[in-house]
């Protein structure tokens, strides 16, 4: 059938150019001529939302290859892990099952799974990043910096995870396995393990996917064969289990019409088999785990997504983009005696354990409708209508007490976007946006730790109208300079705010901190794409007059809304030496300030909670021959100071490296994730709070052996 099309594959000349190609394409399923034409369809940015491609991009943008992706799973299962190993201006990961303080750029991006909104505007949890198998991901698009393309969220950029799509033929099935260890011994406890099987295929006008992974993780160790501490609170990836079910069905009603299903169900939950020893900040002894079985129930994350999609390539001449979406999302936090969750009437003071739960049922509409032949081919016009319907909730888990009420939120959101190229060396873009967003809030009561205030609901609203402007300059052949301008919209921590408020006689409409974050950014660089050789540099500058900073204050997290700039170059080379063999390196810096008296002055540091320190990455890739490939990638962190001289960031080079060798049957992988054995703490526990309970060492040395096979 001709329109297999639509689900390219890309043909390697080995994996050198494979990076060449994922850098010059992206993952949309669709050409402006039709879905099933027999020429290959135009590659495109689907989450630019007007069918933009890298090239003609005023912002930066980033295409992760699925040969990229499956690099890092050589080595490492954590998706945050992936894309920080990828991404310079991605925050050196955590390692835990939350991801607070993991930033793009400076602030928060927005996570999508084919469009799909992952991350919760009203309650954060920080696991975001942990809401799919990165075993079920084709490619993922990076759209770095302040956009409103997507609607709330996106401070920092947007992460749009593209799923697997059904392969050409009737019926193709794969299956993986791979075992993962410290170098330093094999036991039971530390071997971690995870499979997986898809099948895909079509028949008639009928395509079709299913892939389900299954991972048992065990204990970590660090570089001195110490156990790694467990997160027993947030959650932890180690000693933890997770599944995830992936399945689509597609239609086509014509040549031109495409009804699409997806559903995708992800859960990882602890088996709450180790207890965590704090260690000594001061001493440099940092908290490690032994056997025990913590307070209250394991941690967990339980997500359901589904997207209902239509499109249509010729209505009229135009193309008509349509999804409907819901999501169910559950986290459980774990037990702790934190002062906030006290309460007199249920055990003396200091003695109680609670643990909170956050839910959220997402509901929402995309429609866009793209012409763009007007004007001689010169002019394209892009047009659509968005909906947001949240409802989300915190309580305490094992009292039942309200810790953040019910809320409801609406969003609303049309919006216009025009590209125009009056020569055929320029590219302008324009485009707004309006935001209408409403909550709805009834009357309730704080904990007894906020004074067990009544505090009055209501429905605050608010409205912003967006705008972006862009331009793209091709002086000479292969030379790209291009300029941005780009606002974002975002809603604080909704639930940090109300659960907060210990003052008699509040309400809800009076609430200054709910007021929503617009972030300014502006961007200037320069690329080259070469046959060999490709190369981007930038520079940007993001900017909130009101935005949103967290700190930390006897264990709990406070918001403050205060001015906060961030300023950072990028720069990245690809260059591909021989038809085998190819390498890239990329770098990043930035700096962070905020106004920390609002006297109007950006007068002090943001710390590693906010901002990346400076990182270097290099990879190199070869197919020795048709049966031998190799993978190297080395991620330095630079030395970073910051105001609090307790904050300060010791850097930390990690190497990793992967051989891949093709059987008869089947292809066998050999991967080592520190393979120098660094001995260092986290970035996070390092730089982003100051804290004995979770000053965590990194993972040391592990080996990972996986075998796959597609048949």
């Amino acid at each position: 059938m001709k329109r297999h099309a639509l689900w390219p594959t890309v043909s390697l000349l080995g994996l050198v150019a494979a990076q060449q190609v994922a850098a010059q394409t992206s993952v949309d399923t669709s050409s402006s001529n039709g879905a099933r034409a027999d020429e290959a369809p135009t590659m495109v940015v689907t989450a630019s939302r007007t069918n933009t491609t890298k090239e003609d991009s005023p912002q930066t943008v980033r295409i992760i290859s699925e040969e990229e992706i499956a690099q890092q799973l050589d080595v490492t299962t954590d998706s945050s892990q992936i894309l920080s190993n990828l991404l310079p201006s991605y925050s050196p990961n955590r390692q835990k099952m939350t991801g607070s303080g993991e930033t793009l750029r400076g602030r928060t991006p927005l996570f999508l799974i084919d469009g799909i909104p992952q991350s919760n505007p009203l309650r954060p949890t920080g696991r975001e990043a942990h809401t799919i198998d990165f075993s079920q991901v084709e490619q993922i698009e990076v759209i770095q910096g302040a956009n409103a393309t997507n609607g709330v969220g996106a401070a920092g950029g947007v992460i749009n995870i593209i799923t697997k799509r059904p392969e050409p033929g009737s019926f193709n099935q794969h299956f993986g396995v791979q075992m993962t260890t410290p170098t330093s011994e094999l036991d039971e406890d530390t071997l971690s393990y995870k499979t997986d099987y898809g099948f895909s295929g079509n028949k008639g006008n009928v395509d079709y996917l299913f892939g389900l992974s299954y991972e048992d993780q065990g204990l970590y160790l660090d570089a001195k064969d110490d156990p790694v501490g467990v997160d027993n609170t947030q959650g932890d990836l180690m000693d933890s289990r997770s599944y995830d079910l992936l399945g689509k069905i597609a239609y086509w009603i014509d040549d031109d019409q495409r009804i699409q299903f997806t559903l995708n169900h992800y859960d990882i939950e602890g088996h709450n088999d180790y207890v965590s020893v704090t260690g000594d900040r001061d001493a440099g002894i940092p908290t490690t785990s032994e056997r025990g079985t913590p307070e209250g129930d394991a941690p967990f994350n339980e997500v359901w997504t589904t997207g209902l999609s239509y499109e249509n390539y010729d209505l009229a001449g135009m193309h008509l983009s349509a999804q409907a979406y819901y999501q169910d999302y559950e986290a459980l936090f774990g037990a702790t005696d934190s002062s906030s969750f006290q309460d007199p009437s249920l055990a003396p003071v200091g003695t109680y354990y609670d643990q909170s739960s956050a839910k959220t049922e997402k509901f929402g509409t995309k429609v866009s409708l793209t012409k763009d032949d007007l004007w001689d081919d010169r002019l394209k016009l892009t047009g659509g209508f968005d909906t947001l319907f949240d409802e989300t909730e915190q309580y305490l888990y094992q009292s039942n007490r309200t810790y953040v009420p019910p809320t409801e939120y609406t969003d609303l959101s049309p919006f216009f976007q025009a590209e125009l190229q009056p020569i055929d060396s320029l590219l302008l873009s324009a485009g707004v946006r309006y935001e209408y967003a409403e909550l709805d809030i009834d009357d309730y009561q704080t904990v007894w730790a906020n004074n067990g205030v009544d505090v009055e609901g209501g429905n605050p609203d608010f409205d912003e109208t967006l705008y972006n402007v862009g331009a793209v300059w091709k002086p000479v052949d292969r030379v790209s300079l291009f300029a941005n301008y780009s606002e974002g919209f975002s809603i604080p921590d909704v639930g940090r705010a109300l659960r907060g408020i210990d003052t008699p006689g509040q309400s809800v409409d009076s609430i200054d901190n709910l007021r929503p974050i617009v972030t300014e950014n502006v961007e200037t660089g320069v690329r080259f794409e070469g046959d060999r050789l490709s190369a981007e540099l930038s520079y940007y500058e993001s900017t909130s007059d009101f935005g949103s900073r967290l700190t930390e204050e006897d264990g709990v997290f406070i918001m403050n809304r205060q001015e906060t700039q961030i300023t950072g170059i990028e720069a990245s080379v690809d260059y591909a030496f021989t038809e085998r063999h190819s390498g890239r390196l990329a770098y990043s810096h930035m700096t962070g300030l905020y106004d920390s008296d609002d006297d109007g002055d950006l007068d002090a540091e943001l710390s590693g909670l906010d901002v990346s320190p400076d990182r270097l990455i290099g990879s190199w890739s070869a197919n020795w021959t048709d049966k031998v490939s190799t993978f190297l990638q080395a991620n330095y962190s630079f030395d970073e100071t910051y105001d609090e001289d307790d904050r300060e960031f010791d850097g930390y080079l990690l190497v990793d490296a992967a051989v891949g060798y093709q059987l008869p049957t089947g292809k066998l992988n050999v991967g080592v994730s520190n393979l120098l054995d660094e001995d260092y703490i986290t970035y996070y526990s390092q730089s982003a709070l100051v804290n004995d309970d979770r000053y965590f060492a990194g993972r040391g040395r592990t080996l990972t052996v996986g075998y796959s096979v597609d048949f």
